[in-house]
């Protein structure tokens, strides 16, 4: 037979559990207070911008702050000294810092290198690399993608392998320690700016300067932007190109945030360009559209850009929109255009094209026993007059450059007035 046993409980017990049960209690408030403590300063750190975070960027696949919900506390906890831990194995060492590459390397395009094209990838991996170097590494067939060669103009695709051979690094320069013929070529560029901020350069290039290097050139826009180089090695980046003998507006990114970004304009064509000419004859009708294919074709002595068909080798489809300014009687005209496409040449070819070629032009001009007014000097009269473009932190850059030397002497001696509405305005942005 079974005995129930009945469990009896003395004071002292009941009074012990009683202290162990407000201890649960208070307990599980301050746990409460630091859940909400922990949510206050999760949702605090998920709002706030990271201050080595550019604006408007985020990391590829990171969700956007908004999708989360405010003052919820993160889902697996850490503390602030393991995140620390965790995140410095993912810092990479700046780009001025890597070591020399004195041998064959390869390396993997990075999210961040997505798009960028090869030249720029190699300027931005090493600072110090100049421009006729990754020209000559490029041409030569060693620098590889994926095993294949690669031109300077191909954008890199994130996870490609891309194989570099041994590179000749100049050496960065450093703030305040500029040479005496630096200090010039810095000071030449300052003259040249027509509009300047943290990220964004305007020069006014003038006629026969050249943008970029070339066999037997020594000095160049490209070459001249290395005494602008900052302390972490990094130098301005041409944005577009001129031909040499045309002045006017000249791009240039200062950073590579501008430099993606003013880039992509141009490709997204949301940047407008426009330019003065003085050619021969005066078109009819005083406002119209030229569009053809244009083909570079190559000789022994030189190359020039061809009218093509649709489908021939290389041929590139070109659209240029242009009215007629002003006229000095029958013989010249002073030509507005705006390049809806960037094609090398584009203008000058196009303006040959339907017979008014541009005065100057040692290239297309092709106007048989036509005979320069006295006093006009024989060089292009082309002017990058105007880029209206919008800048990477928002709002829009917006400079004019004015007329150079001779085609202000020009408009003097034939009595144009540079100062007339300019109707290209009106013309279609594409």
């Amino acid at each position: 037979m079974s005995r129930r046993i009945k469990r009896t409980t003395s004071p002292g017990d009941r009074a012990k559990g009683r202290d162990k049960g407000r201890d649960r209690d208070r307990a599980g408030d301050r746990g409460k207070d630091r859940g909400k403590d922990r949510g206050k300063s999760g949702s605090a750190e998920r709002t706030r911008k990271p201050d080595d975070r550019k604006f408007g960027e985020r990391k590829s696949g990171e969700r956007p702050f908004a999708h989360r919900a405010a003052g919820k506390p993160p889902r697996f906890a850490e503390s602030r000294r393991d995140r620390q831990e965790r995140a410095e194995p993912a810092a990479t060492k700046p780009a001025a810092e890597q070591p020399l590459p004195t041998k064959v390397q390869t390396v993997v395009v990075t999210a961040d290198e997505n798009g960028m094209r090869v030249d720029r990838f190699l300027e931005a991996r090493f600072p110090g690399l100049s421009f006729s170097h990754i020209q000559r590494i490029v041409r030569k067939g060693e620098l590889r993608v994926n095993g294949k060669r690669a031109d300077s103009k191909d954008r890199l695709e994130e996870g490609q392998s891309v194989r570099i051979p041994p590179l000749r690094l100049d050496t960065p320069k450093t703030s305040g320690t500029l040479s005496e013929a630096e200090a010039k070529t810095l000071q030449v560029l300052k003259d040249m700016t027509l509009y300047e901020d943290d990220d964004v350069l305007v020069l006014n290039k003038p006629a026969g300067l050249a943008v970029q290097g070339g066999s037997g050139m020594t000095r160049h826009v490209d070459q001249m932007l290395e005494v602008m180089r900052d302390a972490k090695g990094q130098k301005p980046r041409l944005v577009h190109r001129l031909d040499r003998e045309t002045s006017g507006c000249l791009l240039v990114a200062k950073t590579r945030f501008a430099a993606t970004h003013l880039t992509g304009a141009f490709r997204h064509r949301s940047a407008r360009k426009i330019y003065w000419a003085l050619v021969a004859g005066v078109p009819k009708p005083k406002q119209g559209r030229i569009s053809t294919y244009l083909a570079k074709e190559e000789s022994e002595e030189d190359s020039i850009m061809r009218i093509a068909e649709h489908g021939d080798e290389g041929a590139s489809h070109a659209v240029t929109y242009y009215a007629v300014v002003e006229t000095s009687a029958t013989k010249l005209a002073w030509v507005s255009l705006k390049p809806v496409t960037g094609r090398t040449h584009q203008l000058r070819a196009h303006m040959a094209h339907i017979d008014h070629a541009i005065v100057g032009d040692p290239k297309y001009f092709n106007k048989e026993n036509w005979q320069l007014p006295g006093g006009l000097q024989n060089r292009l009269h082309l002017l990058a007059r105007r880029i209206v473009i919008p800048h990477p932190r928002g709002g829009v850059i917006d400079a004019t450059a004015p007329l150079p030397p001779h085609m202000l002497q020009s408009w003097n001696l034939l009595g144009l007035e540079a100062d007339r509405f300019d109707p290209i305005e009106n013309a279609p942005e594409e």
